[in-house]
């Protein structure tokens, strides 16, 4: 059986390193999205919150539920959202 979801889908978001930087520090915060909202979707409405958060990169890279995500994957209630920072190194 599937289940239908007819309202706002929540989703966990984290944020490492200097993504977390950027924001003031806050680890994880929860969003709330329209149903069938995108990885794309997200990072607008993260980008739009102002301050740090508008800094955020165009291109980041994502992992939805611990597997790295395009920008079209749709989200689902409860999912994990990781932002991954750029990772430096010689």
């Amino acid at each position: 059986m599937t289940e239908t979801n007819s309202g706002p889908v929540d989703v966990t978001v984290l944020l490492f390193a200097a993504h977390r930087e950027l924001v003031g520090g806050a680890r994880d915060t929860i969003v709330s999205l329209p149903e069938r909202a995108t990885v794309d979707t997200l990072l607008a409405r993260l980008r739009a919150r102002g301050g740090g958060w508008s800094q955020l990169p165009r291109r980041a890279a994502v992992a939805v539920n611990r597997r790295y995500a395009g920008g079209d994957t749709v989200l689902a209630e409860g999912d994990e959202v990781a932002l991954i920072p750029p990772v430096a190194g010689g």
